[in-house]
């Protein structure tokens, strides 16, 4: 699980407790201007990852990690695919997308959403 806030102009996602370890890493900050949206897509783990490097990844259970496929870099941290946000980013970041699952999608959404409409 991740928690999504918004800290002056910067986003910033934290892992907690073993999704840490999953992911291999604890927290991202991206600066605001470098988020283009965030969306709720319970569909999202039927996607093809792409090369996990470095990551975990067990179908139907876990994917957490660093995925690259077709150029993209996608950091993913997901469990339970009810709960997926997907936060798209701009070409000035190392990843194209955070796919992460967070306690309330519709709230981390409007989070986001807000953030970046300032």
């Amino acid at each position: 699980m991740a928690v999504i806030s918004v800290q002056g102009q910067e986003l910033v996602v934290e892992m907690e407790g073993l999704d840490k370890l999953w992911a291999l890493k604890s927290r991202l900050t991206i600066p605001l201007a470098h988020v283009r949206g965030a969306t709720m897509d319970p569909g999202i783990l039927g996607e093809p990852k792409g090369i996990r490097a470095p990551g975990t990844h067990v179908p139907g259970v876990i994917t957490a990690g660093t995925f690259h496929r077709d150029g993209e870099k996608v950091f993913w941290a997901v469990r339970d695919a009810q709960k997926a946000v997907v936060v798209e980013l701009t070409g000035a970041e190392r990843f194209t997308r955070l796919v992460v699952e967070v306690d309330d999608p519709r709230a981390a959404v409007a989070l986001v959403e807000q953030a970046t409409n300032r």
